[in-house]
């Protein structure tokens, strides 16, 4: 059975309309790139499409097109063209963050921040509830989630395009002193997701040599700690031309590159053992 429009599509005044309280992005500024496209976008067609408000006891609540609206209020309209819906908070809040989804207009900390609040400050459902409501699966919400416990330089770093969803969430399970130098090395070496894992096996074997006592101030630890991380990413990458080296046709050119690489690889783990000893004595100082 088709679902029946109720809504109602006339001129609104500008200043009868008010933000939304349940907000799923901040309000953009007349300065933003994007609100000064639209400005010309509008002067030269019109606005093509009406924004969505809901009435309220006293005026109306904008739900959806808070990009549209800050653009003609800056164009110092008087009247907006509104579709006019009568709808709950939940509903309103889907509505915005539906269409925020479709428009990609949030960064991945944005989207994260969205979805807590729908499951956990306003608790309106569950993962489950959520994911039905926008179309994405529970796993996508539940990842997307997990962002938001990365430290704020990490989640930074996410935000400016340097680092990569699927590869921020690789960081997440890594001890919280680790995070930061992790972070850096993948940014450095454009790490692919497969590599970040085989360094995160070799981080994990050493578990029990951890620091308890490591003090973050101490910048000799701290260049050790990356200089371990650095020989596993070389590791990682020998490991990778090994692969590689079993590909050559030619026989004995094969196990030479092969024996080659396995010295080399003998004598990375090497320096990672010396940076483990070394590790281990000075924390002893602290």
């Amino acid at each position: 059975m088709e679902q029946i429009d109720n809504s109602i599509i006339e001129p609104i005044e500008l200043n009868m309309i008010r933000p939304s309280k349940f907000a799923v992005r901040h309000s953009p500024s007349t300065n933003d790139p994007e609100i000064l496209l639209l400005k010309t976008s509008i002067l030269q067609h019109g606005l093509l499409q009406p924004i969505v408000i809901r009435p309220l006891d006293h005026g109306f609540e904008l739900v959806a097109g808070h990009r549209r609206f800050t653009a003609c209020k800056s164009l110092r309209w008087r009247f907006i063209s509104c579709k006019i819906r009568d709808m709950s908070d939940k509903q309103a809040y889907e509505i915005q963050l539906t269409e925020n989804i479709q428009r990609k207009s949030m960064d991945p900390i944005e989207e994260a921040e969205s979805y807590q609040k729908y499951v956990n400050e306003f608790g309106w459902g569950g993962i489950s509830e959520l994911s039905k409501k926008i179309g994405k699966s529970d796993e996508y919400v539940s990842h997307r989630m997990k962002l938001l416990t990365l430290p704020s330089t990490v989640k930074e770093k996410l935000v400016e395009n340097n680092l990569s969803i699927s590869q921020a969430l690789e960081i997440i399970h890594v001890d919280d002193s680790e995070k930061n130098i992790l972070t850096d090395q993948i940014i450095e070496n454009k790490l692919t997701v497969k590599q970040i894992r085989e360094i995160k096996k070799t981080m994990k074997s050493e578990t029990n040599i951890i620091l308890k006592k490591d003090n973050s101030a101490s910048k000799s630890l701290h260049l050790v700690k990356k200089s371990n991380l650095t020989l596993k990413i070389t590791l990682s990458r020998i490991d990778d031309l090994v692969h590689d080296a079993h590909k050559i046709k030619n026989r004995k050119q094969r196990l030479e590159a092969i024996e080659f690489l396995m010295n080399l690889r003998l004598r990375i783990h090497s320096l990672i053992d010396e940076t483990i000893h070394f590790k281990k004595i000075n924390s002893k100082k602290l």
